[in-house]
């Protein structure tokens, strides 16, 4: 076996262990595959079938008010009567607990919202797995990241119709990739100087979903050297199921070219086409 086999061998093994750890992530007992309604939240106090209480949005923030008979937990203490959460970032959210069904209040695009996750919701109990292309080491490429004189706000459009969001893009990343040069306006990543990238390509809608997939991108070395293993490009939480407001990639981040790299169409989405 030569180097270059044991080195493919590595690569494959390391991805498979990536890919699992995707699809266990993706099955957690109130992951987004456990949401079972999306409730816009309005100034009228609301009762819902699937969360305790009335809701409403105020100025001071989320406002509930318990029957008698019901309450729930937030930071480990029950709540009862009319409770006010504070107000909520945009793109930030809080939890409260109601037996086993965990209560998501957020903001997203300037409205506030509830996410009730209950474990038994069937989308997350007949989860299997999520479809994916072979991992193939010509999929990795090196880019350089191109920062901006200053952070630049772009608005990009939701999967949810009207909503848009706000982000803050410290740059864009240069790379090569069949022989052409693309470049990827991208966002902060989850890490401290890690990046992110939205992006569609001639698969997205064919054999991937059709509003977007993510890069995660480690930080630049001192050069701007950065790394683009597109065998990891990922489905966001709108993939697989309508309750969601995932951003959409800037409108001009298409590739023309086709990545069959990273996962594809869920089985939920070609199962429901």
């Amino acid at each position: 076996m030569t180097v270059q086999e044991v080195d493919r061998k590595r690569f494959a093994e390391e991805w498979e262990v990536w890919h699992r750890e995707r699809d266990t992530a993706l099955a957690d007992p109130h992951g987004f595959l456990a949401i079972t309604s999306l409730r816009w939240l309005t100034p009228e106090p609301t009762r819902f079938d699937d969360a305790p209480g009335a809701w409403s949005s105020t100025p001071d923030g989320v406002v509930v008010d318990l029957a008698d008979g019901e309450s729930f937990t937030v930071e480990g203490r029950e709540v009862r009567g009319r409770h006010a959460f504070a107000p909520l970032a945009e793109r930030g959210g809080t939890l409260a607990t109601w037996g086993d069904i965990v209560l998501e209040i957020a903001r997203r695009g300037g409205n506030d919202i509830l996410r009730p996750r209950d474990p038994a919701n069937p989308l997350r109990t007949h989860f299997t797995r999520t479809p994916a292309y072979a991992p193939d080491p010509r999929w990795v490429v090196t880019g350089r990241y191109v920062p901006f004189a200053e952070p630049r706000r772009v608005t990009v459009g939701a999967v949810v119709e009207g909503l848009e969001h706000v982000y803050d893009a410290p740059g864009q990343v240069e790379f090569a990739l069949e022989g052409a040069t693309h470049r990827l306006t991208v966002f902060n990543g989850g890490r401290p100087g890690s990046l992110t990238a939205l992006f569609t390509d001639a698969t997205s809608g064919r054999t991937t979903y059709a509003a977007n997939r993510s890069l995660a991108i480690a930080p630049p070395e001192g050069d701007g050297l950065v790394t683009l293993d597109f065998n990891r490009a990922v489905n966001l939480p709108c993939a697989y199921t309508d309750l969601a407001t995932c951003p959409l990639p800037p409108a001009e981040k298409r590739l023309p070219v086709a990545v069959e790299a990273g996962e594809r169409l869920p089985l939920e989405r070609a199962a429901a086409a």
